[in-house]
């Protein structure tokens, strides 16, 4: 984003060791279990990638501690809101399901017409994994903006869809933008873009909108595997198929952002958590896999620290 200013059942994976510094552990299939998914790591200054078979991968083990937050079938769990509208309403249909996919589509549509869009999924979250695998489809619906073309992502730490004025473009909240390449030069995914918010980047407060990371660029209809480890206020990163890309923490708000001061009037200034969204700017997407690890809260006296300013 940019402002202005699946039923199959997932594969269980086992960590078999810690891994160089920057990349997450190794990963393989469980014991007896065929891998249907590969994890690609980096293995040059750019990726194609390759296309799944189809399968739905939203059933999740239930030994393995990951909760599937989007179920294959429908959207129950997760509520819409569509600029100029109030949240719930989505008379365009930009969210649906299409043959397993959670699908951001703008086949209903004859122009953007800055129609941003978000589904947010109804339970608060603050310390977890979240782990999406997408794919950037089709072309950019007419109207959009040049920024928005191949563009998506992923919200989290956000305000409610019920606390968004029907005018509000985007939720105060912290982005993990999902791109697809075009053109000969790179361009990264699980970038992170900052609507209302800022955040701490190598023990400096960084206020520019958005923070590119380090992945390769992804071209083509291909699946590509994000997670976002999240701890409360202390640290997150973005890994784009198992190996990190971003890291920064003490998410907070932006308070010469009209939106956020509208949002809390009176604090507190730091993000310890809020709903998270999928989102859509023109350019169709599709989401085969949502799936969410609770993880145990970060330490209270490192999380309580008041903001730098």
């Amino acid at each position: 984003m940019r402002r202005g200013r699946v039923g199959r059942r997932r594969v269980p994976w086992t960590a078999v060791g810690p891994g160089p510094p920057g990349r997450r552990r190794a990963l393989r299939p469980a014991s007896g279990v065929l891998a249907l998914i590969a994890a690609t790591g980096c293995g040059g200054p750019e990726s194609t990638g390759e296309a799944g078979g189809g399968e739905t991968l939203a059933g999740t083990p239930p030994d393995s501690g990951w909760v599937a937050i989007f179920n294959g079938r429908d959207l129950t769990g997760w509520t819409p809101k569509i600029r100029h509208s109030v949240a719930g309403l989505d008379s365009l249909r930009t969210f649906r399901v299409v043959d397993g996919l959670l699908t951001v589509s703008y086949d209903d549509y004859d122009t953007f017409e800055g129609r941003f869009g978000h589904l947010f999924y109804d339970r608060p979250l603050s310390s977890y994994d979240l782990r999406v695998e997408y794919r950037i489809v089709g072309e950019q619906l007419t109207g959009g903006a040049d920024w928005a073309r191949a563009n998506s992502g992923v919200m989290i730490h956000s305000q409610s869809p019920e606390s968004m004025p029907p005018e509000q473009d985007f939720p105060i909240s912290l982005e993990a933008q999902m791109l697809r390449g075009f053109g000969d030069g790179p361009r990264p995914t699980a970038n992170l873009c900052t609507p209302g918010t800022h955040v701490v980047r190598d023990g400096k407060l960084w206020t520019p909108h958005c923070l590119n990371s380090s992945s390769v660029t992804y071209r083509g209809d291909v699946w590509v595997t994000v997670e976002i480890e999240v701890r409360g206020s202390e640290e997150i990163r973005h890994f784009v198929e198992g190996r990190e890309v971003l890291r920064y923490s003490r998410p907070q708000l932006d308070l010469e952002d009209p939106d956020a001061i509208r949002w809390r009037p009176e604090g507190p200034k730091l993000l310890e958590g809020g709903s998270i969204s999928i989102q859509g700017e023109g350019h169709p997407v599709e989401f085969r896999r949502i799936e969410m690890l609770p993880l145990p809260p970060p330490d209270s006296g490192k999380a309580g620290e008041p903001p730098p300013r």
